[in-house]
This record gives C-alpha cells, sequence and structure tokens, in this order.
C-alpha cells in the first residue's frame, strides 16, 4: 500500500497511527498542502477531490476519506467491534467526529498555523472555537462514564476523535476544563505501537 499524505495532517495521522498499531506496512509519500501538491492531474486522478489522506491499495485502488480508510484496514481487527451494535457506534462517532468536532478543532488549527495572522479566515476562530467547546463537552459527558467511546475498548473511535483532540491546544482551544477528555487522551497514548502525529514514517517516500 501507499499512503498519501502530509505529516502535519490529523485526518493522515488516523490512518499512521492505525497501521502502526495493527503492524501494517506501507510505502508513504508526502503532498504539500499549502504548495497545491493535492491539486495537480496526477494527484486528482487518484483522488478527484484533492485531499489528503489518500490510501492506494496494492491493486491499485485508491481509498479516501480518513474514516473510511479506519474503517476498511480495521476490518477483522481487535479495534473494531464484533457487534453489530458496536460497530454502528463506532460509525456513530466517526460521523460526529467529521460533522461536530472537526470543523470547529481541526479547522482552527490549520488557521492558526498555516495561514498568516491577517488572513480573512481569522475572523473565522471565535465562532469554530465556541462550537468546537460544545463538541468537547460532548466527549466529556461520554467519557466521565466510559474509558472509551465504544464498548468500553478502545477502537477506531477513539482513533478518529484523538487525531485532532490531543493538538486543539494548537488552535487555541483549551483542555484544562476536561478533565476526562484528558484522561482518556494519556489512555490512548499510552496504547502500544503508538506513534506521535509529526513522527516521519520510517518508509517515507518522495515517489509521484
Amino acid at each position: 500500500m501507499r499512503l498519501f499524505d502530509y505529516l502535519d495532517s490529523g485526518n493522515g495521522y488516523k490512518v499512521r497511527l492505525l497501521c502502526a498499531q495493527l503492524g501494517l506496512r506501507y510505502a508513504w509519500t508526502e503532498l504539500d498542502i499549502d504548495r497545491g501538491e493535492t491539486r495537480t492531474p496526477a494527484f486528482l486522478a487518484r483522488n478527484p477531490n484533492g485531499r489528503v489522506p489518500t490510501l492506494e491499495l496494492d491493486d491499485g485502488t485508491h481509498l479516501a476519506e480518513s474514516n473510511a480508510i479506519l474503517w476498511y484496514l480495521a476490518e477483522g481487527s481487535a479495534l473494531m467491534p464484533a457487534t453489530a451494535l458496536g460497530r454502528a457506534q463506532v460509525l456513530q462517532w466517526m460521523f460526529f467526529e467529521q460533522y461536530s468536532h472537526e470543523p470547529y478543532v481541526a479547522t482552527p488549527r490549520y488557521i492558526v498555523r498555516h495561514l498568516p495572522a491577517d488572513h480573512p479566515r481569522q475572523a473565522e476562530l471565535p465562532e469554530r472555537l465556541a462550537r468546537g467547546r460544545a463538541a468537547l463537552e460532548v466527549m466529556e459527558r461520554h467519557l466521565a462514564a466510559a474509558p472509551y467511546f465504544v464498548d468500553g475498548r478502545y477502537s477506531i473511535a477513539d482513533i478518529a476523535l484523538y487525531a485532532y483532540t490531543h493538538v486543539a491546544e494548537d488552535g487555541g482551544h483549551t483542555l484544562a476544563p476536561y478533565a476526562s477528555v484528558r484522561a482518556w487522551l494519556a489512555r490512548v497514548a499510552a496504547q502500544p505501537n503508538h506513534v506521535r502525529l509529526l513522527d516521519r514514517p520510517t518508509e517515507a517516500s518522495t515517489a509521484p
């Protein structure tokens, strides 16, 4: 497999973390999103939406969208619940991550880290941060009563939400009010074969 990715991407990090924990080998090609490297004809032929991560499978099929990639790679592993309800609950939290969490936790981080201070998108931050706090409150309430998001066990639901939550403060959030979230972050970071967001994959490649 080959993962097309950007090192600072939390969405790409989800896939890197899962691969590390499942012991899956892959080649890695970094594309700089700020330089338009995901908008070239060559990459758009792989993913017409022009986004990373995109996973090229051994048969040449390309799979996009980070949570879809997590679902595909985790199939049959201990990180996917065995019951229909458990799997549906994983999807529930993954949909929450993309709709209620990512736009308001990940996007502020991108604005702060990648855009100049006078960029018009800086004006989005107050509203996005307010809605991000609402998402963190939902997580806090759940984690006050459970160690992980589904079935009391670590799963890809946790990976999906961990990726941008653990670096939420990069975008202006503070995690101090969320004791249960912080305890959960520590439990995720203590999982076997954990890798960090900015750990460069050992099989990094510059191949197109």
